[in-house]
């Protein structure tokens, strides 16, 4: 295995475990949807900002699903996967090209599919009714994902070795 593909994987191993660990973290239950408000948005959006579309592909679907079925919530893990995953390629995708602004563009439309992917699949188990209950809160989840991985993004993005 060469040592790109090396760290690659350890890379995304990393944010995996980090992905789950703030979602874990700070939990706000909505029992309409049995679902949960949290703010692993942060890590998903940064994950891709930093290291491109597979490590955000990786640690948005696995990192939230594993957080999902150690916190009791697993029922949610399948739809989860699905969406934090491609929350976090979109993310990368946008940020290839490691310009800020483009950073913005791509954290605040991986933000809105992770709103809108909720809202479908609550909709479709719960009903309308229910599944609006949760959409302020995943707003609120996603501008703080934007929030924090904008802002770490201009951080660490001089300082770390990215892809």
């Amino acid at each position: 295995m060469s040592s790109r593909r090396s760290l690659v994987l350890s890379i995304a191993g990393l944010m995996t475990a980090l992905t789950a660990a703030l979602t874990i973290v700070v939990q706000i239950p909505v029992p309409e949807t049995r679902g949960y408000i949290n703010l692993g948005d942060a890590m998903v959006m940064l994950s891709g900002a930093l290291f491109g579309p597979a490590v955000g592909l990786v640690a948005g679907g696995l990192g939230s699903a594993l957080a999902d079925i150690i916190s009791g919530y697993a029922h949610w893990a399948p739809f989860t996967f699905l969406i934090k995953g491609i929350e976090g390629l979109i993310v990368g995708v946008f940020s290839r090209r490691k310009r800020a602004y483009l950073v913005l563009i791509g954290t605040v439309i991986g933000g809105a599919e992770m709103v809108l992917g909720y809202l479908a699949v609550e909709t479709a188990l719960y009903g309308l009714g229910a599944a609006l209950v949760e959409v302020p809160g995943n707003v609120f989840q996603a501008m703080f994902g934007i929030i924090v991985a904008n802002i770490s993004w201009k951080i660490l993005s001089g300082r770390l070795k990215t892809f």
